[in-house]
């Protein structure tokens, strides 16, 4: 059954939406909008989707509420099912939500960690308030679990939710299959579902998710006009090698690792890189700015050592030479470097730095930290080939990591086999990531906004820094005519720290894409549920720059924007 539609100018839906949301929204207003859905949501097939592949398990028409402010068709389903050679049932399960007032947007919301589920695809937006996301700005949205269900290995425990790495397929379709597959089909089901074409396709992840997006922008650099990138885990099998270089440092400190730094010896390191650091950039904040200019006036090996004296701001031997070590990164025997090195920022004694690298406070994993879990798991079930099936309890996992060796498990993430024949390296990184040049995706004219915490304890901010500084050597020092670095100062792994962590960089990227207007400096604030931002600060402003301009205080307002400038 056809609906009758009516066609609004975006920029009266969009005002619309942001009266409900609270949210800033695109003021474009070259786009038409459908206020009423050409097909009934409830009599959706896959016929009438033009997906006669898809199963379509579930079709709800959904009203809006608190947290979505749209009226608007779910659909959830599957795609692409196949036997793995583990004998388990895989396929990319998907969830699409189509607003009946449609901006002509979609949003390809990638998602993070291992996958493994389908979360609800609102589209959220890479830091930011959570309060806001594509779909209620008006974007049919689609979120896949990347072809595998991480609840389907029950019996392995803590390695569960990676043993889908005992399939090759499966593994690819993590690494990129899943994407690469469900973006045209996405595609045509909500085209068909409208009546009418999408006008701007957009891709939006964080961690794995952001890796997602720039995988994308060289697999298949046609499908996306913008992508919206959050700390990308890129080069995630190189840097799960520094999960095994953490924890073997951090045990030499102590053997439970939770107690190998106390969070008083935090807070004095974090407060020795601010006495080196924190005026670098002109107003002494609390946040550092100036990031190169940081690692040449902090020397860790002036962090006071402990003495029999009682003295409390000091650090061991032990744990100043680990903390150099780490920050160096790993390396094998021969000295070459296995992942990137790392920057001293303050957020070094934020609560996510310590959830990743040192305790996660959680019973069931031992307490123990996520890269020894999450960590351990990926690193010998994914990435490394031929796989390991390693034993899903905290110790086991831990202990895989402890006996990790950097001359001969290291290569493995470059191995591949008859029944492995790609390599890690391979299906989970860009094509051209050791020599990016983005041609295809910078031709077609599209554009890439990434943002990255200085603070960031899983992904170094460093390696994003050189890749970037590698693509725009290769593009004659023309890398920002369509690809964005903003460095987060004191931000780490998603939203927290002592950082402005809520930045509304799609309605930039929006502006960039649709109109051609290309962002420099944006102002960002504080999350208001961030507890690691004082009470006197919240709500404070600050202005992000595109690297290599630092966010300089140039005026006479602490607490504004205004008082910065990109220089």
């Amino acid at each position: 059954m056809l609906r009758s539609k009516t066609l609004l100018s975006a920029s009266a839906l969009l005002t619309a939406a942001g009266l409900m949301t609270g949210c800033l929204q695109s003021n474009n207003s070259s786009i038409e909008t459908t206020a009423s859905n050409p097909l009934s949501c409830l009599d959706i097939t896959p016929d009438l989707l033009n997906a006669t592949a898809v199963t379509i398990d579930t079709i709800e028409s959904v009203s809006a509420d608190d947290s979505i402010a749209l009226d608007h068709c779910l659909v959830q389903g599957s795609y692409a099912p196949h036997l793995g050679i583990d004998n388990k049932e895989y396929t990319i399960g998907f969830e699409l939500r189509l607003p009946n007032e449609w901006n002509r947007r979609f949003a390809f919301q990638f998602n993070g960690g291992t996958d493994g589920e389908v979360i609800s695809a609102t589209g959220r937006i890479p830091v930011r308030d959570n309060s806001d996301s594509a779909l209620n700005r008006g974007f049919a949205v689609i979120s896949t679990d990347a072809g595998h269900d991480g609840t389907a290995n029950p019996d392995a425990g803590l390695a569960g939710s990676a043993r889908f790495g005992l399939d090759p397929q499966a593994r690819i379709d993590y690494g990129y299959g899943a994407v690469t597959k469900m973006t045209p089909v996405a595609k045509q089901m909500i085209e068909a579902y409208y009546d009418n074409s999408i006008t701007y396709s957009y891709g939006l992840g964080v961690s794995n998710g952001g890796r997602h997006a720039m995988v994308a922008a060289t697999r298949i650099p046609e499908a996306f006009d913008g992508l919206l990138v959050g700390y990308p885990g890129f080069n995630l099998p190189k840097a799960a090698i520094q999960h095994a270089w953490d924890i073997q440092h951090f045990s030499d400190v102590d053997t439970d690792i939770a107690t190998a730094y106390t969070q008083e010896t935090m807070n004095y390191v974090s407060q020795t890189i601010l006495d080196s650091c924190d005026s670098l950039d002109g107003l002494t904040d609390h946040m550092v700015n100036d990031v190169e200019a940081c690692q040449a006036a902090f020397d860790p090996t002036t962090l006071s050592l402990c003495t029999t004296d009682g003295k409390s701001e000091c650090v061991s031997l032990a744990q100043r030479d680990a903390l150099i070590a780490i920050h160096a990164g790993p390396r094998n025997t021969a000295g070459d470097d296995l992942y990137s090195n790392w920057v001293w920022d303050a957020g070094i004694n934020d609560a996510n730095w310590r959830f990743w690298k040192l305790e996660s406070g959680i019973p069931p994993w031992g307490n123990l930290p996520v890269i020894a879990v999450m960590g351990a798991g990926s690193l010998a079930q994914v990435f490394t080939t031929p796989p390991t099936e390693v034993g899903g309890t905290p110790e086991a996992l831990e202990q895989f990591l402890l006996d990790f060796d950097f001359d001969t498990d290291a290569p493995k993430i470059a191995a591949t086999t008859t029944v492995f024949s790609e390599s890690a390296l391979s299906f989970m990184r860009p094509l051209d990531v050791d020599n990016p040049t983005m041609g295809a995706f910078r031709d077609a004219g599209h554009k890439m906004i990434i943002m990255h915490g200085t603070a960031d304890p899983v992904f170094s901010v460093a390696d994003t820094t050189r890749w970037y500084d590698l693509l725009n050597a290769n593009n004659g020092n023309q890398a920002s005519n369509f690809t964005k670095l903003y460095r987060i100062p004191g931000m780490p792994h998603g939203s927290g720290g002592y950082s402005t962590d809520n930045i509304d960089m799609l309605t930039e990227l929006m502006a960039w894409v649709e109109d051609d207007q290309e962002p420099v400096g944006v102002e960002a604030t504080t999350t208001p549920t961030n507890s690691e931002v004082p009470d006197d600060m919240q709500g404070i402003t600050r202005t992000v720059c595109p690297y290599p301009l630092i966010a300089t205080y140039t005026g006479t307002d602490p607490r504004s924007a205004a008082s910065f400038t990109c220089q």
